[in-house]
């Protein structure tokens, strides 16, 4: 059975640092693109960091490119997401998922629709 598993949120300053993980069983990570979606209160979600399998390419939604870093640990079957210099509209339920592709998906990136595996989510909040 494959299943994702997000860890690493909490509460933490504006300013602050979180690391996100995301940690596959059942599937190996290291085949496949992974995005980072986050699901604010009364929003949509929301796309937030795509990484390829194979060149590792990165790409980050405008609102947190330069303070978010996606990156890659095969041996640990795990995504990560850093987070630094946190704000308060970056509080949400922070997700992974794929849809098996290799690639980032384009146009269709940060479209949810296109990804069929997913975690349950872990919540960041910042506040002071």
């Amino acid at each position: 059975q494959v299943q994702f598993v997000e860890s690493g949120g909490g509460l933490v300053q504006p300013g602050g640092s979180l690391r996100l993980s995301c940690t596959a069983s059942g599937i190996t990570l290291d085949y496949y693109a992974i995005v980072w979606f986050r699901l604010a209160p009364g929003k949509e979600r929301e796309g937030v960091s795509c990484v390829n399998s194979g060149d590792r390419r990165a790409y980050y939604t405008d609102s947190v490119k330069g303070r978010f870093t996606v990156s890659r640990d095969d041996a640990k079957n795990t995504v990560y997401l850093r987070m630094n210099s946190l704000k308060p509209e970056d509080t949400a339920v922070y997700y992974c998922a794929t849809n098996r592709s290799p690639v980032c998906s384009g146009s269709f990136i940060y479209t949810p629709a296109v990804y069929d595996i997913w975690g349950r989510g872990t919540q960041v909040t910042v506040s002071s």
